[in-house]
């Protein structure tokens, strides 16, 4: 029982952790994309997007390369003297970063896109910057977008698997998550114990859906 307690404490950790992140860190390339009419706009949208295609383990694999020693963010790590990010907390922090990003950038592109232009229009005649137009319009009126995009980044990340177990492994206590947990039961043919977490997570994202279409129910943009 200890370690289903660590695994969820782990998953909650791990899920807030990214939700949050994403949502401060994503914000100035939400607001790019919202209002840009770059050429550049659909390759960096695309990149944006491709977590949603790619297989979670392809993902996890490119990452672990990058972890290694001889790869770009295993390098500066090793110059800098810190532990390896592979088979660690920072390591799952990072591939959850990665893995989730569409899910908050995408609610985040809609919220800033629905901003009313004539506020827009307004707060420009006033000769207001894009910052002072930033803080005191756009970010208000998007917070329903900051709800929708830090619900579905949380939710996104307790359900990660195949990204967290090839670059986390499954170290109890250190990176064994609620998916691995999962796995690790069945695999034991602990079918009983597999069921009840199984269940608790379908609970979850069952009311973490209603959530979601209660916060959106008047919106005619979409989530995804």
């Amino acid at each position: 029982m200890s370690e289903i307690q660590d695994a969820i404490w782990l998953t909650l950790v791990l899920s807030l952790s990214t939700s949050l992140l994403l949502c401060m860190l994503t914000t100035p390339l939400a607001w790019w994309l919202a209002h840009t009419r770059s050429r550049w706009r659909p390759v960096i949208y695309t990149c944006v997007s491709l977590p949603l295609v790619l297989p979670p383990t392809v993902i996890g694999f490119y990452l672990l390369i990058a972890f290694n020693k001889n790869g770009i963010l295993g390098k500066a790590i090793d110059i800098l003297g810190l532990p390896s990010l592979a088979f660690s907390f920072s390591g799952l922090l990072i591939g959850s970063l990665v893995y989730s990003l569409p899910f908050v950038v995408q609610p985040l592109v809609n919220a800033f896109q629905s901003v009313p232009r004539r506020h827009l229009e307004a707060a420009a005649t006033l000769r207001a910057n894009k910052l002072d137009t930033f803080f005191t319009i756009e970010l208000p009126l998007a917070w329903r977008g900051y709800l929708t995009a830090g619900i579905l980044g949380f939710a996104h990340t307790v359900g990660e698997f195949g990204v967290v177990l090839m670059i986390g492994g499954n170290i109890p206590g250190k990176t064994r998550v609620l998916s691995i947990a999962l796995y690790d039961m069945v695999e034991a043919l602990q079918f009983s114990k597999a069921h009840l977490l199984a269940a608790g997570l379908l609970v979850f994202s069952f009311g973490i859906l209603i959530l979601l279409f209660t916060i959106n129910r008047n919106r005619s943009e979409t989530m995804f």
